[in-house]
């Protein structure tokens, strides 16, 4: 380990026992720092890793009364709780959490417990639910941070800003915003230079796709995808709060402060250097969104294009009367020019009937994997086991595929008849990691019940997510655009997973359960409210 590296983490370290919020948010901006890699006596480690270990460690020596307090505890009252105000709040998704250790922990043993299945395991399992707990309860806690909290309260009714929890949510929100900068920056910049692209087709400026810090095109898509989303209703969020800023100036209503102290809003300080500090950060937040769509799109991610699309949709559809008649008219127009312009029809269905190169090569690998899980009701039931899946599928897979580049319909008789036909029109395919499909991943790496097990988790953060959003629109509350831009980021993540490997990466993994961490949040505020 070089002493650069050592010298960081100590710093990482210090700043951890300071300000360990400061620490998380490092953190949450440098997920992609798991491409660093590096061992220790022996064990290979990523910096990624190595900060959430630091991270976890301060905070459970900081809270060990309190952990000490919880395990004495019956296992059924005490794991997966926060300790708030004189009782025990249960961690949203906590059986769904205990249950997903498990599972993965049984894929383990399918594999052998193999050294890849433990690093699998410790990389997408067991470190995402250590970031998961330290943000919930970094975060989650408002009595933290009690300086960064500011509770308005105004004198008409229509201004229900009273105990608003938005900071925190804040300290999560800015570094997904920062860190989705710093890889469209790179990104961009190759697009026009081509450097450090390290593949030669990627790399040439007729087939050129940018990878920014990654190894390849697709994880530019499968990280920006989500956040795109996520900032979207940031971006929604900011705008809101001048308005209402401005609402509260013309009606001259007050502040009250964390101490309880009435003060005048000071119209100067609001409409001057409040208001242009805010549509600083509109701007930067615009910038970064256009920017990450651009990298997206320079890495010809399609299945994060079509993700990001129908999150944007659902995210217009709810957002409000104005921004869905507008997304309606925009569809409405879309289809039209699609179903007039016959290259773009086409191309459309070509996309939609999977009938392109990519295409033809995830229905190769979905059949496959269908023949090896149905193979034996063992691997059925339990899959192959975790880091498993390319020595298993090897028996079933095909070197290669016809592919019929030409739309030529007489494509199969050429392919039977004609030799040179047929090698000019052959397409190698590679084992790949996984196979391409969101439910496929899970069910060959965790068996029948771990693919089950997302679905409900994905479905449940769906319910709850649709309900705080409900409520909050009903109650005009701000994060309401925040809770919207998290649903939209699940479907990002679903769609992109139809084609795609959305969380067996391990920023994609811990980006998972902070987005899971974040509604869980804004659900125990809502709860907190409903029973207050």
């Amino acid at each position: 380990m070089s002493s650069i590296l050592i010298l960081f983490l100590i710093s990482y370290l210090i700043l951890a026992k300071i300000r360990l919020d400061w620490a998380v948010m490092l953190l949450i901006a440098a997920l992609p720092s798991y491409l660093i890699r590096f061992q220790v006596l022996g064990i290979p480690f990523t910096l990624l890793e190595a900060m959430i270990f630091i991270s976890f460690a301060v905070w459970a020596i900081v809270n060990r009364r309190e952990l000490i307090a919880n395990i004495r505890q019956t296992v059924a009252v005490s794991f997966g709780r926060l300790r708030r105000s004189g009782g025990f709040i249960r961690y949203p998704f906590d059986i769904e959490i205990i249950l997903m250790l498990i599972i993965s922990f049984v894929a383990i043993a399918i594999a052998g417990f193999s050294d890849s299945a433990l690093g699998i395991w410790k990389a997408y399992f067991f470190e995402p639910v250590l970031v998961f707990i330290l943000v919930m309860n970094v975060f989650g806690k408002r009595q933290n941070f009690p300086e960064d909290e500011i509770h308005f309260k105004c004198d008409i009714p229509e201004c229900r800003l009273q105990n608003e929890f938005i900071q925190p949510l804040k300290k999560i929100l800015w570094p997904l915003t920062i860190s989705a900068f710093a890889i469209s920056v790179l990104a961009i910049y190759q697009k026009f230079t081509g450097a450090f692209i390290f593949n030669e087709l990627w790399a040439a400026e007729e087939t050129r796709r940018v990878v920014s810090f990654f190894g390849y095109p697709n994880a530019v898509g499968l990280y920006l995808g989500p956040i795109v989303m996520v900032m979207m209703g940031f971006f929604l969020h900011e705008i809101k709060k001048i308005q209402d800023t401005r609402y509260k100036i013309q009606t001259n209503s007050k502040l009250q402060i964390t101490n309880n102290k009435f003060t005048p809003l000071d119209n100067s300080i609001s409409n001057g250097a409040g208001i242009q500090n805010s549509k600083c950060k509109i701007i930067f937040i615009a910038v970064v969104i256009l920017a990450s769509l651009l990298s997206i799109y320079f890495a010809k991610s399609e299945g994060a294009l079509i993700g990001v699309a129908a999150g944007i949709l659902l995210f217009c559809l709810l957002a409000g009367k104005k921004i869905r008649w507008a997304a309606v008219t925009l569809i409405f127009i879309a289809g039209i020019g699609i179903i007039m312009f016959q290259p773009a029809r086409d191309y459309a269905i070509k996309k939609i009937t999977l009938r392109d190169l990519s295409g033809e090569i995830r229905k190769q690998q979905w059949k496959e994997t269908w023949q090896m899980m149905a193979s034996s009701p063992t691997r059925f039931i339990f899959g192959t086991g975790l880091a498993n899946y390319q020595s298993a599928i090897k028996p079933y897979h095909q070197e290669g595929i016809f592919f019929n580049k030409d739309n030529d319909p007489e494509f199969h008789r050429h392919v039977v008849w004609n030799e040179e036909y047929k090698k000019s029109h052959w397409q190698p395919v590679e084992v790949y990691l996984y196979p391409h499909n969101i439910l496929l991943n899970f069910w060959t790496e965790l068996g029948l019940a771990g693919m089950l097990l997302f679905v409900w988790i994905i479905g449940k953060f769906f319910v709850i997510g649709i309900n705080n959003f409900r409520k909050q629109k009903t109650e005009n509350r701000k994060q309401k655009y925040i809770t919207l831009g998290l649903i939209g980021a699940m479907v990002v993540i679903v769609v992109h997973g139809l084609v795609d490997v959305p969380y067996f990466k391990n920023d994609l993994a811990a980006m998972f359960w902070v987005f899971v961490a974040m509604l869980g949040m804004i659900n125990l505020k809502c709860l907190k409210e409903k029973n207050d």
